[in-house]
């Protein structure tokens, strides 16, 4: 089981860097994104404009590589034919999934490296990092936060056509709604019980905990357990949708391109 994870986690990140449009996603956009975001908070006068500026533009580049990549690997797979060899192969359908995933998302995970190389070398800024445990911590956290809330996202896609359109559905409402760019208490009082179900809005909370200078334990503590709680509910929905999903596959057989 190790050894297909680990290989399926190589074959799919020299995949996904293959593609013209993940390498946009991993390199171009982030650069583009720290650019604009720093012209958005030029005159904020806000204190936190740098972590804004820095982990906003890498944790877009993040979600954007995942939603081009880890839910779109449903349609190309489908589209080459191959998903329903995969989904009745001897090695389970969901270990695959779960290692291309982590794969995407691992190397996803370098938009956040080259957005703080992007704001150093155009804007002179640096994030300041005072507790680098708490940081590499609350890291480790919003990587795992992102894995477990593309694997269901993924399964549903099993079930559409429509993948390309789900994709560009999910990337901006959710940067949005999870605060990547700006607080959320900007945004309309109706959607905060949307972001608050949605795992990468807490991630995003608990790495902007860990940059300050005097840790808030009470909070970092809340913040940590929805992050943990939210995690286990997201794979509780993946064992779901995986038994619903495989019962309605094997029996009305819709992996195939056409209906």
């Amino acid at each position: 089981m190790i050894h297909v994870i680990w290989e399926t986690i190589k074959v799919q990140m020299k995949n996904s860097w293959a593609r013209p449009m993940f390498r946009f996603t991993l390199v171009a956009s982030p650069v583009l994104n720290t650019v604009l975001i720093y012209e958005m908070f030029l005159h904020s006068g806000r204190h936190d404009a740098t972590s804004y500026i820095i982990l906003g533009s890498g944790l877009m580049g993040l979600w954007s590589s995942i939603c081009f990549s880890s839910i779109g690997d449903i349609a190309r797979d489908r589209y080459m034919g191959v998903l329903p060899f995969l989904f009745t192969s001897p090695s389970n359908y969901n270990l695959l999934i779960v290692a291309k995933t982590i794969g995407n998302t691992v190397l996803a995970s370098l938009t956040l490296v080259i957005s703080a190389v992007t704001a150093a070398g155009l804007f002179r800024l640096t994030l300041q990092i005072p507790h680098p445990g708490l940081f590499i911590a609350a890291l480790l956290v919003t990587i795992a936060g992102f894995i477990a809330i593309s694997i269901p996202i993924s399964y549903l896609m099993l079930l559409s056509r429509k993948t390309g359109l789900y994709m560009n559905v999910l990337d901006i409402p959710v940067t949005l709604l999870c605060g990547f760019v700006f607080p959320l208490s900007m945004l309309p009082s109706w959607t905060r019980p949307i972001s608050a179900v949605l795992v990468p809005t807490w991630s995003t909370r608990l790495l902007q905990l860990s940059l300050r200078i005097t840790p808030d334990w009470p909070a970092w503590r809340t913040t940590l357990l929805w992050n943990g709680g939210l995690i286990v509910v997201y794979v509780g929905l993946t064992a779901l949708f995986w038994r619903v999903i495989e019962h309605r596959v094997r029996q009305q057989a819709t992996l195939e391109v056409n209906e």
